[in-house]
Protein backbone atom coordinates (compact mmCIF):
# COMPACT_ATOMS: atom_id res chain seq x y z
CA UNK A 1 0.00 0.00 0.00
CA UNK A 2 1.63 2.98 -1.11
CA UNK A 3 1.86 6.51 1.39
CA UNK A 4 -0.84 8.18 -0.25
CA UNK A 5 -3.32 5.47 -0.73
CA UNK A 6 -3.03 4.86 3.21
CA UNK A 7 -3.55 8.32 4.21
CA UNK A 8 -6.29 8.78 1.65
CA UNK A 9 -7.72 5.59 3.71
CA UNK A 10 -7.24 6.95 7.25
CA UNK A 11 -8.94 9.48 6.33
CA UNK A 12 -11.82 7.94 5.28
CA UNK A 13 -11.74 5.88 7.96
CA UNK A 14 -11.24 8.94 10.78
CA UNK A 15 -14.59 10.25 8.42
CA UNK A 16 -16.64 7.25 8.97
CA UNK A 17 -16.26 6.81 12.82
CA UNK A 18 -16.75 10.30 13.43
CA UNK A 19 -20.05 9.74 11.60
CA UNK A 20 -20.77 7.13 14.14
CA UNK A 21 -19.81 3.71 12.14
CA UNK A 22 -18.58 0.84 13.78
CA UNK A 23 -15.31 -0.87 13.71
CA UNK A 24 -16.89 -3.36 11.88
CA UNK A 25 -18.20 -1.73 9.07
CA UNK A 26 -15.48 0.37 8.69
CA UNK A 27 -13.68 -2.62 8.67
CA UNK A 28 -15.98 -4.03 5.84
CA UNK A 29 -16.15 -0.62 3.78
CA UNK A 30 -12.35 -0.07 3.23
CA UNK A 31 -11.19 -3.81 3.62
CA UNK A 32 -8.43 -3.20 6.54
CA UNK A 33 -7.52 -5.22 9.39
CA UNK A 34 -8.93 -4.56 12.95
CA UNK A 35 -5.58 -4.05 14.33
CA UNK A 36 -4.82 -0.85 11.64
CA UNK A 37 -7.94 0.84 12.39
CA UNK A 38 -7.44 0.02 16.31
CA UNK A 39 -4.24 2.30 15.83
CA UNK A 40 -5.97 5.15 13.74
CA UNK A 41 -9.31 5.58 15.35
CA UNK A 42 -8.37 4.89 19.00
CA UNK A 43 -8.46 8.24 19.92
CA UNK A 44 -11.39 9.10 17.97
CA UNK A 45 -14.60 9.68 19.74
CA UNK A 46 -17.52 7.19 19.20
CA UNK A 47 -21.25 8.06 19.00
CA UNK A 48 -22.92 4.98 16.97
CA UNK A 49 -25.46 6.47 14.29
CA UNK A 50 -28.56 5.76 13.37
CA UNK A 51 -27.22 2.97 11.30
CA UNK A 52 -25.12 1.59 13.91
CA UNK A 53 -27.86 1.58 16.21
CA UNK A 54 -30.13 -0.47 14.01
CA UNK A 55 -27.21 -3.07 13.23
CA UNK A 56 -26.74 -3.34 16.84
CA UNK A 57 -30.31 -3.86 17.69
CA UNK A 58 -30.94 -6.26 14.81
CA UNK A 59 -27.89 -8.02 15.97
CA UNK A 60 -29.24 -8.52 19.52
CA UNK A 61 -32.46 -9.54 18.69
CA UNK A 62 -30.44 -12.57 16.37
CA UNK A 63 -28.46 -13.69 19.27
CA UNK A 64 -31.57 -13.44 21.22
CA UNK A 65 -33.55 -15.63 18.66
CA UNK A 66 -30.49 -17.98 18.38
CA UNK A 67 -30.22 -18.25 22.06
CA UNK A 68 -33.79 -19.13 22.61
CA UNK A 69 -33.85 -21.40 19.55
CA UNK A 70 -30.65 -23.18 21.27
CA UNK A 71 -32.54 -23.16 24.61
CA UNK A 72 -35.88 -24.83 23.10
CA UNK A 73 -33.40 -27.60 21.43
CA UNK A 74 -31.67 -28.64 24.90
CA UNK A 75 -34.47 -28.49 26.30
CA UNK A 76 -36.62 -30.84 24.11
CA UNK A 77 -33.85 -33.29 24.11
CA UNK A 78 -33.63 -33.11 27.78
CA UNK A 79 -36.91 -34.24 27.97
CA UNK A 80 -36.82 -36.67 24.80
CA UNK A 81 -34.03 -38.50 26.70
CA UNK A 82 -36.14 -37.97 29.99
CA UNK A 83 -39.22 -39.91 28.18
CA UNK A 84 -37.08 -43.04 27.17
CA UNK A 85 -35.78 -43.35 30.93
CA UNK A 86 -39.57 -43.33 31.80
CA UNK A 87 -40.48 -45.84 29.70
CA UNK A 88 -43.87 -47.82 30.28
CA UNK A 89 -45.42 -47.32 33.61
CA UNK A 90 -46.16 -50.29 35.50
CA UNK A 91 -49.49 -51.14 37.99
CA UNK A 92 -47.32 -50.99 40.86
CA UNK A 93 -45.32 -47.60 39.23
CA UNK A 94 -48.65 -45.85 39.02
CA UNK A 95 -49.94 -47.35 42.60
CA UNK A 96 -46.68 -45.84 43.92
CA UNK A 97 -46.76 -42.36 41.65
CA UNK A 98 -50.26 -42.02 43.19
CA UNK A 99 -49.61 -42.57 46.35
CA UNK A 100 -46.93 -39.53 46.43
CA UNK A 101 -49.56 -37.49 44.25
CA UNK A 102 -51.91 -38.09 47.53
CA UNK A 103 -49.11 -37.59 49.68
CA UNK A 104 -49.18 -33.66 47.80
CA UNK A 105 -52.44 -33.29 46.97
CA UNK A 106 -54.87 -35.02 48.94
CA UNK A 107 -56.77 -34.66 52.22
CA UNK A 108 -55.92 -36.16 55.51
CA UNK A 109 -57.18 -34.21 58.16
CA UNK A 110 -60.80 -35.12 57.41
CA UNK A 111 -61.86 -39.10 56.38
CA UNK A 112 -63.09 -38.08 52.80
CA UNK A 113 -61.09 -39.02 49.98
CA UNK A 114 -60.24 -36.00 48.08
CA UNK A 115 -57.57 -34.28 45.72
CA UNK A 116 -57.27 -30.53 45.20
CA UNK A 117 -55.21 -28.68 42.30
CA UNK A 118 -55.69 -26.22 39.00
CA UNK A 119 -53.13 -28.12 36.66
CA UNK A 120 -55.34 -30.71 34.82
CA UNK A 121 -52.10 -32.94 34.84
CA UNK A 122 -52.79 -34.07 37.99
CA UNK A 123 -56.31 -34.83 38.14
CA UNK A 124 -56.35 -36.67 35.30
CA UNK A 125 -53.22 -38.82 36.83
CA UNK A 126 -55.45 -39.16 39.94
CA UNK A 127 -58.46 -40.02 37.80
CA UNK A 128 -56.29 -42.51 36.37
CA UNK A 129 -55.24 -43.96 39.84
CA UNK A 130 -58.32 -44.01 41.32
CA UNK A 131 -59.67 -45.72 38.89
CA UNK A 132 -56.98 -48.28 37.69
CA UNK A 133 -55.34 -48.89 40.61
CA UNK A 134 -58.81 -48.53 43.44
CA UNK A 135 -60.83 -49.84 41.01
CA UNK A 136 -63.48 -46.98 40.82
CA UNK A 137 -65.48 -46.06 38.21
CA UNK A 138 -66.46 -42.42 36.81
CA UNK A 139 -69.77 -42.72 38.80
CA UNK A 140 -67.94 -42.51 41.76
CA UNK A 141 -66.47 -39.33 41.12
CA UNK A 142 -67.13 -35.70 41.25
CA UNK A 143 -65.80 -32.35 40.91
CA UNK A 144 -66.31 -29.19 42.97
CA UNK A 145 -64.73 -26.06 41.26
CA UNK A 146 -62.98 -23.40 42.95
CA UNK A 147 -62.95 -20.15 40.66
CA UNK A 148 -62.93 -16.62 40.97
CA UNK A 149 -65.31 -13.54 39.98
CA UNK A 150 -63.44 -12.10 36.52
CA UNK A 151 -63.54 -15.93 35.09
CA UNK A 152 -66.64 -17.20 33.26
CA UNK A 153 -67.92 -19.92 35.38
CA UNK A 154 -69.72 -22.01 32.45
CA UNK A 155 -66.33 -21.98 30.45
CA UNK A 156 -64.45 -23.35 33.51
CA UNK A 157 -66.98 -26.42 34.53
CA UNK A 158 -66.59 -27.19 30.36
CA UNK A 159 -62.97 -26.75 30.77
CA UNK A 160 -62.77 -29.42 33.42
CA UNK A 161 -65.89 -31.89 31.98
CA UNK A 162 -63.55 -31.88 29.39
CA UNK A 163 -60.26 -32.37 30.46
CA UNK A 164 -61.92 -35.16 32.84
CA UNK A 165 -64.50 -36.77 31.46
CA UNK A 166 -66.60 -36.27 34.49
CA UNK A 167 -69.91 -34.98 33.22
CA UNK A 168 -71.34 -31.48 34.87
CA UNK A 169 -74.46 -33.37 36.29
CA UNK A 170 -71.54 -34.73 38.40
CA UNK A 171 -69.90 -31.60 39.73
CA UNK A 172 -70.27 -30.31 43.21
CA UNK A 173 -71.69 -26.27 43.83
CA UNK A 174 -68.88 -24.17 42.73
CA UNK A 175 -67.31 -21.76 45.14
CA UNK A 176 -65.97 -18.16 43.83
CA UNK A 177 -63.60 -16.34 45.91
CA UNK A 178 -64.25 -12.97 46.58
CA UNK A 179 -62.26 -11.73 48.85
CA UNK A 180 -60.75 -8.46 48.68
CA UNK A 181 -56.82 -7.48 47.99
CA UNK A 182 -56.43 -11.23 46.84
CA UNK A 183 -54.54 -10.82 43.37
CA UNK A 184 -55.84 -13.57 41.58
CA UNK A 185 -56.76 -12.47 38.08
CA UNK A 186 -55.43 -14.39 35.73
CA UNK A 187 -53.61 -16.55 38.18
CA UNK A 188 -55.26 -19.89 37.56
CA UNK A 189 -57.42 -19.41 33.78
CA UNK A 190 -59.55 -22.28 34.46
CA UNK A 191 -59.82 -22.34 38.75
CA UNK A 192 -58.95 -25.36 41.06
CA UNK A 193 -61.06 -28.45 41.77
CA UNK A 194 -61.19 -30.74 43.75
CA UNK A 195 -61.43 -33.73 42.89
CA UNK A 196 -63.53 -36.41 45.02
CA UNK A 197 -64.34 -39.95 45.80
CA UNK A 198 -68.19 -40.82 46.33
CA UNK A 199 -69.05 -44.18 47.86
CA UNK A 200 -72.34 -44.46 46.46
CA UNK A 201 -73.42 -46.61 49.11
CA UNK A 202 -70.05 -49.30 48.80
CA UNK A 203 -68.29 -49.10 52.42
CA UNK A 204 -64.92 -49.97 50.83
CA UNK A 205 -64.94 -46.53 48.71
CA UNK A 206 -66.01 -44.50 52.07
CA UNK A 207 -63.93 -43.73 54.98
CA UNK A 208 -62.17 -46.83 55.27
CA UNK A 209 -60.79 -46.02 51.74
CA UNK A 210 -59.42 -42.80 52.89
CA UNK A 211 -57.61 -44.75 55.96
CA UNK A 212 -56.11 -47.18 53.92
CA UNK A 213 -55.06 -44.60 51.23
CA UNK A 214 -53.22 -42.83 54.15
CA UNK A 215 -51.66 -46.04 55.12
CA UNK A 216 -49.85 -46.62 52.16
CA UNK A 217 -48.78 -42.76 52.31
CA UNK A 218 -47.49 -43.31 56.09
CA UNK A 219 -45.52 -46.30 54.79
CA UNK A 220 -43.85 -44.94 52.58
CA UNK A 221 -43.58 -41.25 54.37
CA UNK A 222 -41.57 -43.31 56.86
CA UNK A 223 -39.00 -44.89 54.60
CA UNK A 224 -37.75 -41.23 53.58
Amino acid sequence: MTVQKRQILKARAIWLRKEGYSYSFIQKELILPKSTLSDWLKLIPYTPNLSSLERIKNGTALSANNRHKKRLNVTAEIQSSAINEIGILSSRDLWLFGIGLYLGEGTKNIESVRVTNSDPRVIKIAIKWFMEVIGLSINNLSLALHSYPDNVIDDDLSYWSDVTGIPKNQFGKTQIDNRTGKHSKHKLPHGTVQLRVLAKGNPKFGVSLHRRILGWVNAVASQS
